[in-house]
């Protein structure tokens, strides 16, 4: 062993694999062997893979690289077997427990051991704490505290909240209760391991010094263990330590200003600065006795390195606060910045769409290599789907959470599927791709449309029975829609219901039940649904290797989870699963996470995603430790993080050529720009704008997708078919909506267009007001009696189609405007009394056959009818059947006088009415009688609405169904919804004189 340490650190500005390559080469390259016999310790597979690479390109040649050994957490076993020649069999580390083990395991602590007065925690809440108690089980392992230290700091506990006192509390029970637990298994955790194999490989080197070069490169964590091995690499005879990005320019008194590396007990309020980039190493190089006086700079440099003023600009740039005032003193910085520049996008998707254009732009330049670094998934993911329009796959380094690969997320739906069955969920989940994937997928698809059609429409019961009794009910009924769908399904259907039911009977039990019964009926059914097709390819695998993990995990983790629960738990146990691509995405752009892009370098790198919250990420709170109790402990504050997000920034931006990017807005509401993003506009000014080819990228974004040239309004549609596609019959609603909207009615009428209903299990308004009209009829059906009365309220307070909202706030709603209209009926009755409900009727009138059904018709005492339509929400007002837009009643009138509706014979009429039946709260009643009125002057009669009705009728025939006037948008409607895409409404509207009344905007 020396006496010096041999520590190097290579500039911020240098790409570090290619100077630590030529760096070796250049000492050890000494014959054909050189380089082989020696050992290099890194701290990732990333970093592995990318010092491969910088021997590759350095080499010119071919050479036998030296052993690379990663020490990072993932593969430490494999690495430290690599550093070590011969492992002592006679005393052997015990194993690692596995993690998904040890979550289960933890998540039975859990709900075993609770403080006296603590409400128990269980099932999936268990789960998901489990996970933090872990991390902290794992931070206690990392700095080398032993649990005793806990009782060290309890009475200092008295001042925190008393919601950390019992986190505290329970903490306590379950760390004294863990190593117990965790010896009877025969492991020991994943930390623990790391920290022995790691002081192995320290204390082996130390008594015997390897006789091959070693240098560990690259490693900031200040873990005591590494930083104990890192000590022992220094001094080796030929042994060095690399360090990424140590500042050795820093001035004495800012090195200091970061805080002290072990806490002071004369100085207790003394923190130190950890969301410096430098901090992390300053604690490493504490730990490891050095002082950085005794580290060198690395001389060998690389053609990829960014220029060396860069270097200096970043130390300036995160200068601690107190020292920022050496900004006003400071050079012009301008010639630090060359070949820097900045975007602002509108908005994340626009950002997304010009990364993913100065990626594709680099392809235009042979040999030419380019990388988003962000730590922003979603951003991620935008620019890879956006380069897919140029066909080019790009890898996300920092692979894909397995919950969202096409296996994962069938699992996920299936799950939730099993706790809630409902129409959304059935529909995606048969349709998923990989469900009946193969021959007879198309077959399957068909029938997965077909159902999709029948589902639709509010009312749907919840269950199997439901959709069984759904698909019966349109079978059965000729005039719904769907009929034919409904009758091709029932055999296949009832394949389906039998074969998942049967698979998810756990689920359908609806009691808890133990995690491992709930997991094996959910790989029953994708059995059922997928065949072989779920476990295959990478995801396939990893869900796979999952389920066998958590089977060999039998008996451990909570007893008993609620069926409703185990989706969260599945999806956050898959959530901390992440999918790798596979090597073959292009070779010359890439996608880097903050860990991916240490120690890597493109030629250009982009920096994207610098909004606060997304650079540095968003911390999430432990639910365990107070940020008070971790400083006592000697624990890392959560700010460290930022810091290390710092580094990451600091060391991508030194490259040559750099684009730091952020976004106004971010899912839809304003962003703010990143700290980091703020330092550099205090320091350096407005940057300049990144450009491609002259031209900036921000406006090059937010014109990709907008066609050349200028958009000029388009006219209104004026479809006008001939006579013979013209209907000649119509019913009365059909009246009113050609009045309002001859467009609508075109859509509707004649090219039997309609908009499908929503895909939903739950009432909506049309589901309430059809059921009222429904309660109304069987009511009246069943003589219009109190007792009818009553067993009709009693049936739709049981309705199983009526959700727990439509309960709780509907029906405390309908139910006394439904009283309302009784005592309304009964208190009538000597002078009229109802004689026909949803009674139909049809007329031939100037040669158009028309058509209607009255909600209720009465019968006065002097013979002539009343025509009653139920309204559960505001009645049309008189107004309008003045104009003709609203002849309903006034139709059903005509066909009454001249026709007859249903059995009744041609009667006078001599009311409309509308009754509402819902409450007006200024009036404080429960429902309202409104009578139509014809055309002014007053007063009216019933024979006038009639009248008026006729010439509606007779003028819009003339015009639309016997005429030849083209059925062009209406002016009177208020809004357009259901045709807005078939009439091009964005093309048109505001040309021309559009209706006051529209208020739901467009594009001009």
């Amino acid at each position: 062993m020396t006496a010096h340490p041999t520590v190097f650190s290579i500039p911020v500005q240098r790409a570090f694999a290619d100077a630590l390559a030529a760096g070796l080469i250049d000492r050890f390259a000494d014959g054909a062997l050189g380089l082989a016999e020696g050992l290099i310790l890194l701290p990732s597979n990333r970093a592995r893979s990318a010092v491969q690479a910088a021997f590759v390109r350095a080499s010119g040649a071919g050479l036998l690289m030296p052993r690379l050994a990663v020490i990072g957490d993932a593969d430490l076993d494999e690495s430290v077997a690599l550093a070590l020649d011969a492992i002592d069999a006679a005393d052997p580390i015990p194993p690692a427990i596995d993690a998904l083990r040890r979550r289960l395991m933890l998540a039975a602590l859990i709900e075993r051991h609770n403080p006296a007065g603590e409400e128990a925690i269980t099932g999936a809440a268990a789960f998901q704490l489990a996970e933090g108690l872990g991390r902290v089980i794992d931070q206690l392992h990392y700095e080398e505290i032993a649990p005793a230290r806990l009782g060290d700091i309890e009475a200092a506990l008295g001042d925190l909240a008393g919601h950390w006192q019992a986190s505290w509390q329970r903490l306590r029970l379950l760390i004294d209760h863990w190593p117990a637990m965790l010896a009877a298994t025969g492991h020991i955790d994943r930390a623990d391991r790391r920290n022995r194999l790691l002081a192995r490989v320290s204390d082996g080197w130390r008594a015997a010094p390897p006789a091959r070069f070693v240098v560990a490169a690259g490693v900031s964590t200040a873990a005591p263990a590494i930083a104990r091995l890192l000590r022992t690499v220094a001094h080796l005879p030929q042994g060095m330590v690399v360090l990424p990005g140590l500042d050795l320019s820093m001035a004495a008194e800012e090195w200091d200003a970061l805080g002290p590396v072990k806490p002071d007990p004369d100085k207790p309020g003394e923190r130190p600065l950890e969301t410096h980039p430098q901090y992390h190493l300053k604690l490493l190089l504490g730990r490891m006795g050095i002082a950085r006086a005794e580290v060198g700079a690395w001389a060998a440099a690389s053609p990829f390195d960014g220029p060396d003023a860069r270097g200096p600009f970043l130390s300036l740039l995160f200068a601690p606060a107190a020292y920022t005032a050496r900004w006003q003193a400071a050079d012009d910085v301008a010639p630090s910045l060359i070949g820097v520049s900045a975007a602002t996008f509108a908005d994340d998707g626009q950002e997304a769409q010009g990364i993913a254009l100065m990626m594709r732009r680099m392809l235009d330049e042979p040999g030419r290599t380019a990388a988003l670094v962000t730590p922003d998934r979603l951003l991620a993911e935008r620019v890879a789907a956006a380069l897919a329009r140029w066909d080019i796959a790009v890898d996300d380094s920092a692979g894909q959470p397995l919950g969202q690969t096409p296996p994962g997320a069938l699992l996920l739906l299936l799950a939730d599927f099993a706790a809630a069955i409902d129409p959304v969920r059935l529909i995606a989940l048969l349709g998923h791709p990989l469900v009946r994937a193969g021959e007879g997928r198309l077959d399957w698809l068909d029938q997965v449309r077909r159902l999709d059609l029948v589902l639709r429409g509010p009312g749907l019961v919840p269950g199997w029975a439901g959709v069984s009794a759904r698909i019966d009910e349109i079978a059965t009924d000729s005039d719904r829609r769907g009929h034919g769908a409904a009758v091709a399904i029932g055999d296949w259907w009832a394949e389906v219901a039998a074969g998942l039911s049967t698979a998810l009977a756990p689920f359908a039990a609806g009691v808890s039940a133990p995690p491992s019964m709930l997991l094996g009926a959910l790989q029953d059914a994708l059995g059922w649904l997928t065949g072989e097709g779920a476990w295959t390819g990478h995801a396939g695998r990893a869900m796979s290797d999952l389920f066998d993990r958590w089977a060999m995990a039998k008996g451990d983790g909570p007893a008993l989870v609620a069926p409703a629960d185990f989706p969260t738990m599945l999806a956050d146990l898959m959530s901390g699963e992440s999918i790798r691509p596979p090597y073959g995405g292009h070779p010359r752009l890439f996608i880097w996470g903050l860990l991916e892009a240490r120690l890597q370098r493109a030629d250009l790198m982009i920096l994207g995603g610098l909004d606060e919250g997304r650079w540095p990420p968003q911390q999430s709170p432990d639910p365990w430790l107070a940020p008070g109790i971790r400083r006592m402990l000697g624990l890392a504050a959560p700010e460290r993080q930022q810091g290390m997000a710092a580094h990451d920034f600091a060391g991508a931006f030194a490259a040559r050529e750099v684009v730091v990017t952020r976004a106004m807005r971010s899912g839809g509401d304003p962003a703010v720009a990143s700290r980091f993003w703020l330092r550099l506009a205090a320091l350096a000014g407005e940057l300049p704008a990144a450009t491609l080819d002259g031209q900036p990228v921000t406006a090059l974004a937010a014109t990709l997708d907008v066609p050349p040239g200028r958009s000029e309004p388009a006219d209104k549609p004026r479809p006008a078919p001939p006579q013979a596609a013209r209907p000649n019959q119509i019913s009365v609603t059909g009246v009113d909506q050609l009045a309002r909207d001859p467009f609508a009615f075109y859509a509707a009428k004649i090219l039997r267009l309609s908009e499908l209903e929503p895909l939903s299990s739950g009432p909506d308004a049309k589901w309430f007001g059809t059921r009222v009209h429904k309660f109304l009829q069987d009511w009246q059906a069943a003589g219009l009696t109190e007792a009818a009365f009553a067993a009709e309220l009693a049936a739709l307070r049981a309705d199983p189609a009526l959700d727990s909202l439509g309960r709780a706030f509907w029906l405390p709603r309908v139910e006394p405007s439904l009283r309302w209209a009784a005592e309304r009926v009964w208190a009538a009755r000597d002078e009229r009394w109802p004689v026909a409900n949803e009674v139909s009727g049809k007329l031939l009138t100037g040669g158009i056959m028309l058509r209607g059904t009255a909600d209720r018709v009465d019968q006065a005492a002097d013979g002539t009818l009343a025509i009653v339509d139920y309204k559960t929400g505001a009645a049309p007002s008189a107004k309008s059947a003045g104009e003709g837009l609203n002849s309903q009643l006034g139709l059903l009138g005509l066909i009454a006088e001249e026709a007859g509706l249903g059995d009744l014979a041609p009667e006078p009429v001599g009311a409309f009415e509308y009754w509402e039946l819902k409450r007006d709260r200024k009036k404080g009643v429960d429902g309202a009688v409104k009578p139509i009125k014809g055309q002014k002057p007053k007063p009216s009669t019933a024979a006038a609405v009639i009248e008026r009705a006729r010439e509606a009728l007779a003028e819009l025939s003339a015009r639309f169904l016997l005429g030849q006037e083209p059925f062009a948008p209406g002016d009177s409607a208020k809004r357009y919804a259901d045709f807005d895409q078939l009439m091009r409404r964005d093309e048109w509207f505001g040309r021309g004189d559009p209706d006051p009344g529209m208020t739901d905007g467009g594009s001009a």
